[in-house]
């Protein structure tokens, strides 16, 4: 089996793979304070859950957008799994061109994303990942990365109200039924979910009309991941289509692009 390991702010996914079946996935929270002791022992009892010994596991890769996380994974995969990861960053054969101005400044996710986003539905696209913050990765059709949009996540921007405004209170993020809201926690529900669509909405239409003037021709597919996809994307009036596993399928493309001639066990 092959483990994939995507660390965000604020969850990590993982899977497992056999071949290209995603056999098992996980979520579990970000901690920074956790060592690599423990992130093992959790892993371990998640296998064991799921009737999966540490031993089954042949190869693991890795990407993180939180950097004092790298090197304790590093340790729990040699020490627990006996095996040498490997991390998602420069050097790393991805496959595609990235346009960027500085290449090195990509967060790991989003070359992920992208990777794993062309290699199932081709392009030209959108990849909407929708976590602490919010990201749109544009895709030519030959798979090129062609750049992109960041903007606040909509729990980072809604628990920013709440800690800024003493009297609005913390609230659960689904959408009301109607816009004109007649009690306090109906109305942020509406401003902050229905504004965060508007939000992607708009800057998913500016991006389509720039590849239309830039001499694009064929549709783009707008695909949307993340913990909230699925209830932003009911509202949307461009995502076409939610996947949930697009990080771990990109991570693992990104093992195949990446595995021949590399020593993968230190056993």
């Amino acid at each position: 089996m092959l483990l994939v390991l995507d660390i965000g702010n604020t969850n990590i996914a993982m899977g497992t793979y056999e071949g290209k079946e995603l056999c098992k996935h996980w979520r579990i929270s970000t901690d920074r304070q956790k060592t690599g002791d423990e992130y093992g022992m959790l892993i371990n009892s998640l296998f064991h859950y799921q009737g999966i010994e540490m031993a089954d596991i042949h190869a693991i890769i890795i990407s993180s957008v939180v950097p004092p996380l790298v090197v304790p994974f590093i340790k729990m995969c040699e020490r627990y799994f006996h095996l040498r990861p490997l991390i998602v960053g420069p050097g790393i054969k991805t496959g595609i061109r990235l346009n960027y101005e500085n290449p090195r400044s990509i967060g790991a996710d989003r070359i992920v994303n992208v990777v794993g986003a062309y290699e199932q539905y081709g392009g030209p696209l959108i990849v909407i990942d929708i976590g602490t913050a919010t990201t749109f990765d544009v895709v030519a059709k030959n798979g090129d990365f062609l750049g992109g949009v960041i903007a606040p996540g909509i729990g980072t921007s809604s628990e920013a109200l709440f800690q800024r405004a003493a009297q609005l209170p913390r609230i659960e993020l689904v959408p009301p039924k109607n816009i004109i809201c007649r009690n306090t926690i109906q109305g942020m529900q509406a401003g902050i979910i229905f504004g965060y669509v508007g939000q992607i909405d708009e800057i998913a239409r500016r991006i389509k009309r720039e590849l239309r003037e830039s001499g694009v021709e064929e549709e783009v597919k707008v695909i949307a991941t993340g913990g909230l996809a699925r209830m932003i994307a009911k509202e949307s009036a461009t995502i076409d289509k939610i996947d949930h596993f697009l990080t771990l399928t990109g991570l693992r493309v990104l093992y195949e692009r990446n595995q021949k001639g590399r020593p993968h066990e230190d056993r």
